[in-house]
């Protein structure tokens, strides 16, 4: 299936490791994300994200085949997003109802309406914005307190669960800014905050393991307060040591480096 491309047009679709049900889920593709599709086994596609390149598997079904003009043109576009927890849109002439998460991408949308190829959708609610990040700090502090209490879900990028590097790159997409998808991916990003005295809102923090490994990541309130997905999305302290987390009254996590983005 070489030089085929797909769009999901369901909520969401889990991204998986191998051609499994049963297999891994890495990450998630939401409404409105494209794909390039470079394998086929079975009734499953290898795909390889259009925006940060992850690659995975997913289910023939759940995929909608796109010509690659029409990411070209989408590319071109103001990328329209959803920015409530759920927002319901109508399905077509029957107006079936639909829910979508937070940060969905409406195509070619004007009007309250949009469409791919040939289905289109009317959106039901007013909370729908094309993504800035002209106030930024500000922004980030209420976008990712939108996500507080979420669950942890290796491989989410949704408020029904997420991981740490699915939270910080779902908040920043809603505003406007591309990460990659895993957190030691993302910390080749932006650039280095020396000193954490000097950290502001919307920089990203990292943390390694014992083996120096980059295994977690989360998005500065301040200096001195971070928000993170573990176990839940919950706000911490963090010094130069790292994480001191308020549940276990103990450091959880060894501070690495911060990153800045904007």
């Amino acid at each position: 299936m070489q030089n085929s491309f797909g769009i999901c047009q369901l909520s969401v679709i889990p991204l998986r490791v191998n051609p499994l049900h049963s297999s891994e889920m890495i990450s998630q593709i939401l409404f409105g994300d494209t794909f390039e599709i470079t394998g086929k086994e079975g009734y499953w596609l290898k795909v390889k994200h259009t925006e940060d390149a992850y690659e995975g598997w997913l289910d023939e079904k759940q995929v909608t085949l796109i010509e690659y003009s029409i990411i070209e043109e989408l590319k071109s576009e103001p990328q329209f997003l959803t920015n409530e927890v759920s927002t319901m849109i109508l399905k077509g002439t029957l107006k079936e109802p639909f829910y979508l998460v937070a940060g969905s991408t409406l195509p070619f949308y004007t009007d309250g309406k949009f469409w791919i190829g040939k289905e289109f959708y009317q959106v039901t609610s007013n909370n729908v914005f094309i993504p800035n990040h002209e106030d930024f700090e500000e922004d980030v502090q209420e976008t990712a307190k939108m996500f507080l209490n979420a669950p942890y879900l290796w491989g989410g990028k949704t408020h029904f669960g997420l991981d740490c590097s699915g939270f910080s790159q779902i908040v920043f997409k809603m505003l406007g800014i591309q990460l990659h998808r895993d957190a030691s991916q993302q910390a080749e990003q932006g650039k280095l905050v020396d000193f954490l005295t000097e950290a502001k809102a919307g920089d990203l923090a990292f943390f390694d393991n014992e083996e120096g490994k980059i295994t977690h990541v989360g998005i500065m309130l301040n200096n001195s307060q971070i928000i993170h997905a573990s176990g839940k999305v919950k706000i911490d302290r963090i010094d130069n040591q790292g994480i001191y987390s308020t549940e276990l009254q103990k450091y959880s996590h060894n501070l690495r480096i911060v990153k800045r983005y904007v």
